[in-house]
């Protein structure tokens, strides 16, 4: 239902809504209970809905209950497809005519655009606004749309949406489009441009200065001027609805190239040690969050490990996050143990000045023995590390030290836990810990010692896919907050 509501506010027939839901609504009732797709065609002068289903024993099809043009089942391929088509009240000329008419005699127009403006916020998808856009126009304004973007000033302007009011005309009016010299158009003013049966009006798509394409309509006799003004304003709305979706796309593209370059770049092999990792950033478009994991080789037999959380999102956390890993692996390979390394990195973290910001960081090394795994630790004012045992007894293992970035004279000390065969260490950020229900946290009365308990005989990876489900499932809300986990066993 909200799909037929959608189409049919794009395509401005808003009169046939009721009756299009109730089609639709009762076509769908008929197919067999399994996936089926729902498709709207516009005809020009008619609507045509259809419902798409593989080739299923279903019952004898039964006619809409409202009068329709005609309907009927048609098969294609091993697609059984049950439609019903409505006639549109006029042609696509008359109902453009008419709503010119309407919209002289009072404030219509202002609803239209406002209409327009409403669709085109609706979407942040850069390949959606021109098919919005066509889609507005006609065929209140004109029989077809075509919209053109350019790349700056490299290369023509490159057809990326194409709707007419005849949909069987579409394919015919794209090759004749593709011998039009769109680009003589120019960018800058409105302009027509004649084609041997109807006159195209190309309309600039500019947004802060910058020329982002073309937008052309096609209507068989002249563009009357309040067409035109009308035309233009949608184009400025749509020219702007264009620049936004770019900026964000390219501002999400960033921040997933930027999540990318923070997180490791392979993930090694270490004898005796079966590990699970998952990370989770929270924001739109998966905002450059603050937690981070690293595991890395260190020497000939050691490997080391890291799970921090830096105060805030975006570039400046972003900043201290990289700091962090590339110090940790840096002096790492200086041979620093990991106490000095903290403690290194807390220097480097207040030389930043302003723009430090504090950090709480898990870091270990790992080396495996005959027995298991020996794990040398520090908590740096980050959650504690629980170890799981074979036996399904849950105990905290480090011991609460200060955190990064907020005093200059701090030592740190390493503590010290051996896992045998089976045991497992995990390690999460707050985004787990104080995962919020109402008033309760997920941690509170050991709620997280609790949740791993259940994990015992798990692979790492299980453990730590159970620990994000649980934290999930923890409140109904989406989390607010960035999501790391950090699992190490012993084979």
């Amino acid at each position: 239902m909200r799909f037929t509501r959608e189409v049919m506010t794009a395509w401005a027939t808003g009169g046939m809504l009721h009756t299009a839901e109730q089609i639709a609504g009762e076509l769908a009732g008929q197919v067999a209970d399994e996936p089926f797709e729902v498709i709207w065609k516009h005809f020009g002068d008619a609507i045509q809905v259809e419902l798409r289903q593989r080739s299923l024993s279903q019952g004898d099809p039964k006619a809409p209950s409202v009068a329709v043009e005609e309907w009927g089942v048609t098969f294609a391929g091993d697609s059984r497809v049950h439609w019903a088509r409505l006639t549109l009240p006029g042609s696509a000329d008359r109902v453009a005519a008419e709503w010119l008419e309407e919209s002289a005699r009072g404030p219509h127009w202002l609803g239209f655009l406002a209409d327009a403006s409403d669709l085109l916020a609706g979407t942040l998808d850069p390949d959606m606004v021109p098919a919005i856009v066509a889609q507005v126009v006609v065929p209140r304004l004109a029989s077809w749309c075509a919209v053109y973007t350019s790349d700056g000033h490299v290369g023509p302007p490159r057809l990326v949406y194409l709707w007419h009011a005849d949909e069987a005309r579409i394919d015919g009016l794209r090759e004749q489009l593709s011998e039009m010299d769109v680009g003589a158009a120019g960018t800058r003013v409105t302009s027509a441009i004649q084609l041997p049966d109807a006159q195209v009006l190309a309309i600039p798509l500019t947004a802060r200065g910058r020329s982002l394409g073309l937008m052309c309509l096609g209507r068989p006799d002249r563009f009357p001027d309040d067409v035109i003004q009308f035309a233009e304003d949608i184009g400025r709305r749509a020219a702007l609805a264009m620049d936004n979706a770019r900026l964000y796309a390219q501002q999400a593209a960033a921040n997933r190239a930027l999540q990318r370059s923070l997180l490791p770049p392979n993930e090694p092999e270490v004898p005796g040690l079966d590990y699970g990792v998952i990370y989770e950033p929270a924001g739109e478009a998966n905002e450059v969050g603050g937690d981070f994991y690293d595991l890395f080789k260190a020497g000939d037999d050691s490997w080391r490990f890291a799970i921090g959380d830096v105060c805030g999102t975006g570039p400046e956390a972003a900043a201290v996050t990289g700091l962090a890993r590339h110090t940790l692996r840096l002096l790492a390979r200086e041979g620093y143990g990991i106490a000095a390394v903290l403690g290194r990195l807390n220097q480097a973290i207040l030389e930043e000045g302003e723009r430090a910001r504090f950090l709480t960081l898990l870091h270990g090394d790992i080396t495996p023995v005959e027995s298991g795994l020996e794990i040398r630790l520090v908590s740096a004012g980050h959650p504690e590390a629980l170890l799981l045992k074979a036996s399904g007894r849950v105990e905290a293992v480090t011991t609460p030290q200060s955190l990064l970035g907020v005093f200059h004279e701090v030592m740190f000390e390493a503590d010290t836990v051996h896992l045998e065969h089976g045991d497992v260490l995990l390690a999460v950020t707050d985004g787990v810990t104080e995962r919020r229900s109402g008033g309760r946290l997920l941690d509170d009365d050991g709620g997280l010692a609790k949740l791993l308990a259940e994990c015992a005989g798990l692979s790492a990876r299980a453990v730590a896919e159970r620990i994000r489900r649980g934290a999930a499932d923890f409140a109904s809300e989406p989390s607010a907050d960035d999501l790391a986990i950090v699992v190490l066993r012993a084979r």
